[in-house]
């Protein structure tokens, strides 16, 4: 087992991974910004490295330092959680040249993975079924738009190398088209320096599943059960569910079974999820595999028992499985809400600035993961998730009624945050009778 670990991350997700190693007695290193001088995570780590300055180009996207800090700090491997780096072959591949673990897939697999293109060729080959759309890399309008026009509308416009709902449009006619997928091209470009699209056809109505995988290096891959991550705004999670109200024990039955299909198929090992659409008839479709961690990990631990920030060290480190598919199993229901800095009456605009109160609401069945506390100033220069508040009880009507207390209770002044709007959104009949689909929060806000 690795001695030091070196969280290459920031935020809730870096508390939580610096937590887990505490409990399994490992050291750990915490990177910070100049931004991030006085956050959690930097506080919480035995010990802290500055890496550059607040922008996250300039410092935790920056491989050579991080992986200098690492080797300076004499850490065995790095965690990377979600985003930044998470996903990125290239630092994968140094950190094996640098004889550092990567906590996580090896370059190969995020290289297929990752190129939404590629991952669906994989699926195909593995016959998993996938959104219809396109087998090749789109680089060309022209050639685009004649694709689209075979596919037929409405059709989905994604980046290859995407994520977190950019790089996306949905294009419901022809003459949409040219402006909206150099509009998703410009912004791939923008946030992962690769400008290759492909399509998809848009199956509206459909619901957002996706099952937890974790495989270690001896060709075992068990899944956790499934996530329904259907309550987005502009393809960004807000809502995510364990396990989804949609599904009757034959087709999760069947899910899992193709999403451990597909994890093999593509040469898997360690944490990652295969990500369904399902329609209202019952039929579902892969549409993409995340490397990585998840930001809702947490429900999938809740109705489990088992911890997957842990789990995917152990991995990491050598270990095999500790148990089998038959020994998974599912208890009650979880639900997680994603506390963002930012004001739903002014478009979502993002609110960073003081915390000037924070009480954290607690009791059975309730966790809060978080790197809030009172006097931090959340930094303008980040993502704005700041808390996820997740809650685990014996139906889903008891957990929809433990959140809704606990949203309640929660209080985060000198900020703006959509903590109401949450709870507007529990309170809804439409979600209490989990009747919803991608379209739900659209619908919500009436703008369908």
């Amino acid at each position: 087992m690795f001695k030091k670990i070196l969280v290459a991350n920031r935020g809730e997700i870096a508390v939580r991974i610096i937590r887990a190693c505490r409990e399994m007695g490992i050291q750990t290193v915490a990177i910070y910004s100049t931004a991030d001088e006085q956050a959690l995570h930097a506080q919480l780590a035995d010990e802290a490295v500055c890496i550059g300055p607040a922008y996250a180009k300039d410092s935790y996207l920056k491989m050579e330092r991080i992986l200098s800090a690492t080797l300076a700090s004499g850490a065995e491997a790095i965690h990377p959680g979600f985003g930044f780096l998470s996903e990125n072959s290239k630092f994968a591949q140094l950190c094996e040249k640098c004889n550092i673990a990567f906590i996580g897939p090896n370059k190969d697999v995020i290289d297929r993975m990752g190129d939404k293109a590629c991952a669906r060729n994989t699926m195909m080959e593995a016959k998993v079924p996938v959104v219809p759309g396109t087998k090749e890399p789109l680089h060309e309008l022209k050639r685009a738009k004649a694709l689209a026009n075979e596919i037929g509308y409405p059709i989905m416009i994604k980046a290859s190398a995407g994520g977190g709902g950019r790089g996306m449009r949905i294009v419901h006619s022809e003459e949409e088209f040219d402006n909206l997928f150099e509009t998703a091209r410009q912004e791939a470009k923008n946030a992962f320096g690769d400008d290759t699209m492909y399509l998809e056809r848009y199956i509206s109505g459909a619901r957002h599943i996706e099952f937890q995988i974790l495989a270690d290096q001896f060709g075992n891959v068990v899944h956790l059960g499934e996530r329904d991550c259907s309550v987005q705004r502009r393809h960004q999670k807000m809502i995510e569910e364990a396990p989804s109200a949609a599904l009757n024990e034959s087709l999760r039955k069947e899910m899992g079974e193709v999403a451990v299909m597909a994890a093999k198929a593509a040469n898997y090992t360690n944490a990652g999820t295969i990500e369904f659409l399902l329609d209202d008839k019952g039929r579902y479709y892969f549409i993409e595999m995340n490397t990585r961690i998840q930001v809702e990990h947490g429900i999938t631990e809740l109705v489990t028992g088992i911890d997957l920030i842990k789990e995917q060290i152990k991995i990491a480190a050598g270990e095999p499985l500790s148990f089998k598919q038959e020994d998974v199993r599912i208890a009650g229901h979880a639900i997680e809400c994603r506390i963002n800095a930012e004001c739903p009456e002014r478009g979502f605009l993002p609110s960073p600035g003081t915390v000037t109160e924070f009480h954290m609401p607690g009791g059975f069945g309730v966790r809060i993961d978080t790197m809030l506390y009172e006097g931090y100033t959340i930094p303008r220069y980040y993502d704005s998730l700041i808390a996820k508040v997740m809650v685990h009880d014996k139906t889903r009507e008891e957990a929809i009624a433990k959140m809704q207390g606990v949203l309640g209770e929660l209080i985060i002044d000198g900020i703006e945050t959509n903590t109401d709007f949450l709870y507007q959104l529990i309170q809804n009949k439409q979600f209490q009778t989990g009747n919803i689909t991608t379209n739900f929060i659209e619908q919500f806000l009436g703008k369908e």
